[in-house]
């Protein structure tokens, strides 16, 4: 469950004009925060990337679609989650934080987060790259107005 705060960054993010991405990265941050005071673990900062963007979703915030068939098909259950008001299985929640816990703490490390970014902009072009640079001064052209 997220924190109300994060909820309310992210939608405050939205009104404001920001991607939906952009939103979600709230979720991500959150999730950052938990691993690096010791709530839980991760094995690799993508992971913990993965563990905040599927909260998001299941916040109501959708940050797009994942490229890999599989991540596409969990987003679509969270997505689903979001719409639904089930009650989410106790046995399962415990596992999963059980899991959690037994990992490691550095992939919320600056270091693996930034070799992270490292790989995942090394995927994009050039003009992918330049793109999202220009929309994100045009969304500070905005916000400073």
């Amino acid at each position: 469950m997220p924190e109300k705060a994060t909820t309310s960054r992210a939608r405050s993010d939205l009104r404001k004009g920001k991607a939906k991405s952009t939103a979600a990265g709230e979720f991500v941050r959150e999730e950052m925060e938990h691993i690096r005071e010791g709530k839980h673990g991760a094995r690799s900062a993508k992971q913990a990337i993965a563990i905040g963007l599927s909260k998001a979703r299941r916040a109501g915030i959708d940050p797009g679609k994942p490229r890999t068939k599989r991540a596409r098909k969990q987003a679509k259950r969270d997505t689903a989650r979001a719409h639904s008001h089930k009650a989410v299985s106790r046995t399962r929640s415990r596992a999963t934080s059980k899991a959690l816990k037994r990992e490691g703490h550095a992939a919320a490390s600056h270091k693996s987060l930034a070799r992270q970014a490292h790989r995942s902009a090394s995927r994009r072009t050039h003009a992918q790259r330049s793109a999202s640079a220009r929309k994100a001064a045009a969304t500070r052209k905005r916000e400073a107005a």
